[in-house]
C-alpha cells in the first residue's frame, strides 16, 4: 500500500517528529508538508509547499492525497490574542480540513487536546472541541482524533511556563493510580502513535485518549 500524506504543523512539536516518522514509513510514498515559510528535508520523500494560509483555497491543488494529519496549533501568547489563537487553531485547520474532503482525501487525523468541549468555559478547549465537532461533519472515510494531556518536547525558540511547570510535576502526581492516565507524553511519542494509526485499517470516527496514546 503507497499512501501520498499532507502535513500541516509540520514545525511543531509533534509534526516535526511526526515527518521523520513519515519518512520511514513504508506505507507512505510522498510526505507533503505545507507550511508558512521554506522547509529542506534530507529526504527526497518529503516536498515542501510554502502556502498563504489566509488564502489556502489558491493552493487548492496541493490538497489531492490519501492521508491528512493535521498538526497545526499556537498559543494566546504566541498569537497575540485569542481571537488570532482562533484564527490558526480553528479556522486554518477547518480550511485545511474542508480542502482535503473535497479533494477525496479519505484519512483525516487531527491533533486536538484532552479535555476538548465545544461548551467548555476555556477559549482553548472550546475552541478545540469546536473543530471536533465541524470536522466530524465532513465527507472523509475515516476521522482519527488525537486527544494527547500535556505534551512535552522542545519546541522551536518558544518557552512556555505552564508546560515547564507541569512537566516536573505531573509526572509526580501521575504515580497515584487515579492520575496516571493523565502523565504528560512527549512530542515523539504522538507522532509515532499517528503513524502507527495511520497504517491500520478503519473507518468512521474514532478517539485516541490520554494513556491509550502510549499504546503501539
Amino acid at each position: 500500500m503507497s499512501n501520498v500524506a499532507i502535513v500541516i504543523g509540520a514545525t511543531g512539536l509533534v509534526g516535526s517528529h511526526l515527518v521523520e516518522e513519515l519518512i520511514m514509513a513504508t506505507h507512505i510514498s510522498k510526505v507533503i508538508t505545507l507550511t508558512r515559510r521554506p522547509i529542506s528535508y534530507n529526504s527526497d520523500k518529503v516536498v515542501n509547499h510554502v502556502v498563504d494560509f489566509d488564502h489556502l483555497a489558491q493552493h487548492a491543488s496541493l490538497f489531492k492525497a490519501d492521508i491528512l494529519f493535521s498538526c497545526l496549533g499556537t498559543t494566546k501568547k504566541a498569537a497575540g490574542s485569542i481571537a488570532a489563537q482562533r484564527k490558526v487553531d480553528f479556522y486554518y485547520q477547518l480550511k485545511v480540513a474542508e480542502l482535503a474532503a473535497k479533494h477525496e482525501v479519505h484519512h483525516y487525523l487531527l491533533v486536538s487536546s484532552s479535555g476538548a468541549n465545544a461548551h467548555s468555559s476555556n477559549s482553548y478547549l472550546k475552541m478545540k472541541g469546536e473543530l471536533e465537532q465541524t470536522v466530524k461533519t465532513l465527507a472523509f472515510n475515516r476521522i482519527s482524533i488525537i486527544q494527547p494531556s500535556l505534551l512535552l518536547g522542545e519546541r522551536n525558540n518558544e518557552f512556555r511556563l505552564a508546560e515547564k511547570l507541569g512537566s516536573v510535576l505531573l509526572p509526580i502526581l501521575c504515580w497515584l493510580p487515579r492520575l496516571r492516565k493523565y502523565r504528560p507524553i512527549t512530542g515523539k511519542q504522538v507522532a509515532i502513535k499517528m503513524c502507527n494509526i495511520s497504517k491500520q485499517s478503519g473507518d468512521g470516527v474514532e478517539y485516541f485518549r490520554l494513556d491509550e496514546l502510549f499504546n503501539s
